[in-house]
């Protein structure tokens, strides 16, 4: 099924984006005192913040040059990737906010979770967004690569938040 030009943009993988935005948007504030902004960005170091930041938008910015398909060989199986990483990772919220002083959420595997857990529903976008809506120069690992040194970035500063109060 061939889409209107008009609409074919809004059929986009960063419609992907959705169900993490909205969770970090309506669940933040519940998030333990370190997650808090003030306390979480305190005396990050200014070249991990820039790295972080600028990966950060390239990570949520390009999704919405690829298109989604659902209906191409492989889809099936990147969707419930995507599907199975956004429920860790919505899981890995809900330990730190219902058990905010269990084992798990004051060990450093468990409150960075929500740090490393993205990388599984970045890898289903990735898997997802084969292509762009233009060009023939891309390739899914160049997604899968960037959202990686993104984590790498991500976690790095949520084990510096984790070391300064644990």
């Amino acid at each position: 099924m061939k889409v209107p030009t008009k609409s074919r943009y809004a059929l986009s993988c960063g419609l992907l984006l959705v169900p993490a935005s909205l969770w970090n948007i309506a669940l933040s504030s519940h998030l333990p005192p370190a997650f808090a902004s003030a306390e979480f960005w305190r005396d990050i170091p200014a070249p991990l913040t820039f790295v972080e930041n600028t990966l950060r938008i390239a990570v949520f910015a390009l999704p919405f040059l690829m298109p989604l398909n659902l209906s191409t060989k492989g889809s099936r199986p990147a969707l419930l990737v995507f599907v199975i990483g956004t429920l860790l990772y919505f899981a890995s919220w809900l330990m730190l906010i219902l058990l905010p002083s269990s084992q798990w959420s004051t060990g450093p595997i468990g409150f960075t979770a929500p740090a490393y857990s993205p990388f599984v529903w970045l890898l289903g976008i990735a898997l997802l967004g084969r292509q762009w809506f233009w060009g023939t120069f891309y390739r899914w690992w160049i997604y899968l690569v960037i959202a990686i040194t993104f984590l790498a970035a991500h976690i790095t500063h949520t084990a510096i938040v984790y070391a300064r109060n644990h």
